[in-house]
């Protein structure tokens, strides 16, 4: 944490000390770097300091508190943040502190919580006004990089900003692209946003180069670049890739993986255009050192990229995989097209293209089968990261993820699929168990396989086929023998029987009677059945 710097000022060294013990300092945002019994003494030490917030007694000898904060305003255009603490409730006082804009006025004794509250709130404020501050210096720093990257800014510019890089026209540079990867919304981490994640990159630079370099870092969109003097490179060998690796190292992110893209070097500012559009080249090998997230375009130039579908056998089989849900071949193909990916050197967008390919053949199965791909928790992930930082490790998986689900849902729906085919079947036979049906025919009828058939028949129904078909026939034969008087082979050419005998057999089997048996039953008032057969 950033600490504010505060120096106290009060000619009772009891006063200062017991401040400095009374207060939680760090706790409010603010560390003590210095001490002053005099408004003079106090006055070289704001200046070498340059503090944050100056606190200081109004009576004390050779300057006094307000004497010290009028110099200081008139001085300086930008002089720190004053709080008086008086042991006197003088009204003038208090009308020229105000009139001079000092923050606080407070009366001895100090009441420490009364004290903390208000550097709790100036502490807050001070952070506020900074990172405005610097937001401000960045987008100014910005539009002038800009201006030399479009070519658009005149020599006296170029001129100035070598000067404050601390290079000359003649020295080397690299522009840098620095990338946070692997942190999405489908994962459970908190956002890091771009700004912050300059400020690790910066601090990192800081680290490795020392405080006294002064840098440039630049927000592109999703990516924060960085021009790379070749000063910077001395303790490391005059090596870009040795560079990268090492602000690679120093750069900690909680989740996600750092990539570093350099381009090839140019002379001076003035060809910073030439190192910025080498650096976006760069951008183009990303997949092919997904290893270890380091592109030095110098180093990988040599061959181009590719933009070409994936083998369409390979295609075909993996889609073919997601479909029949063979699981372990799956998650072999899918290794095998991401790593033709990497040894191909398929460019980002060909690999977004082909993963876009293999989706939307996911989708028309699902949509062929009566599916809503939208029920797929992995769909979003795989249709909406184009915009988004993803090494190709973790695409692979946000893929097979997507492809086993997917797998899943369409075994479902053809489950689903099979019971309603099944219940279409069993309408059929209801339909037309009077006529010469059969396993095998009925089979052939929906192109099925008879034995399969027969084995979901009985899953789905309990029941066998045939003993199904032979409930059928012979309840309606029942009904015909209630309510009609048709003779007992008119009854069984009826309900399906060709063989009236074989019939009677069927029936007795099922009813523990003949047909015949089974109309006299029904008979009342002493008439006789016919027995005719």
């Amino acid at each position: 944490m950033q600490f504010h710097r505060v120096i106290l000022v009060d000619d009772e060294v009891f006063t200062r000390k017991g401040l400095i013990k009374l207060i939680d300092w760090e706790g409010c945002g603010f560390q003590v770097t210095g001490e002053a019994d005099n408004g003079e003494d106090a006055l070289e030490l704001i200046r070498f300091t340059r503090p944050d917030l100056v606190i200081t007694d109004i009576r004390m000898p050779v300057l006094d508190g307000l004497g010290l904060i009028r110099q200081l305003i008139e001085e300086d255009e930008e002089p720190p943040v004053f709080v008086i603490i008086s042991g006197y409730d003088d009204f003038s006082y208090a009308q020229q502190a105000v009139r001079y804009g000092v923050h606080d006025f407070i009366l001895k004794p100090i009441d420490d919580t009364e004290f903390t509250e208000m550097l709790c709130r100036l502490s807050s404020r001070l952070r506020q006004e900074r990172d405005e501050k610097e937001r401000e210096r960045r987008l100014e720093n910005q539009a002038i990089i800009e201006s030399i990257i479009k070519n658009e800014a005149d020599e006296s510019i170029i001129s100035t900003w070598e000067e404050q890089l601390s290079m000359t026209s003649s020295d080397s540079l690299y522009y840098m692209f620095v990338e946070l990867n692997d942190r999405h919304p489908w994962l459970q981490v908190e956002e890091l946003p771009l700004h912050r994640f300059m400020e690790q990159v910066e601090q990192a630079l800081q680290e490795i180069v020392g405080g006294e370099h002064p840098l440039y870092i630049h927000e592109h969109r999703n990516r924060i670049g960085v021009i790379v003097p070749e000063r910077l490179l001395k303790p490391f060998h005059n090596n870009i890739r040795i560079f990268a690796e090492a602000l690679q190292f120093r750069i900690q992110v909680r989740a996600g993986r750092v990539f570093i893209y350099a381009g090839c070097p140019v002379q001076g500012l003035a060809g910073l255009r030439d190192a910025y559009e080498s650096a976006k080249e760069a951008l183009l090998y990303k997949y092919v050192h997904d290893h270890d997230g380091l592109v030095i375009l110098s180093q990988t130039s040599e061959c181009t990229v590719q933009y070409m579908p994936v083998d369409q056998e390979l295609y075909h089989r993996l889609i073919e995989q997601i479909e029949e849900y063979r699981l372990e071949e799956l998650e072999h193909s899918i290794k095998q097209m991401f790593l033709r990916f990497q040894e191909k050197r398929y460019a980002p967008e060909a690999v977004k293209m082909n993963i876009h390919q293999c989706v939307l053949g996911v989708i028309d199965i699902i949509r062929s089968m009566d599916g809503d791909e939208r029920t797929l928790g992995s769909l979003d992930a795989v249709i909406s990261w184009h915009d988004l930082n993803l090494s190709l490790r973790e695409l692979q998986r946000l893929f097979t993820v997507f492809a086993v689900e997917s797998g899943q849902y369409i075994c479902a729906l053809r489950k689903e699929q099979q019971k309603g085919g099944i219940h279409k079947i069993r309408a059929y036979i209801e339909e037309h168990y009077q006529e010469n049906i059969s396993l095998k025919s009925i089979a052939a009828n929906f192109y099925m396989n008879p034995v399969y058939l027969g084995q979901l028949f009985r899953k789905t129904y309990d029941v066998y086929f045939n003993d199904f078909l032979l409930q059928l026939r012979i309840s309606e034969a029942k009904r015909l023998l209630r309510q009609t008087d048709m003779r007992i082979y008119e009854v069984a050419d009826r309900v399906g029987f060709s063989n009236p005998d074989y019939f009677v057999t069927q029936f007795e089997k099922l009813e523990k009677l003949t047909p015949s048996e089974y109309r006299s039953r029904l008979v009342k008032g002493g008439t006789s059945a016919r027995t005719d057969r």
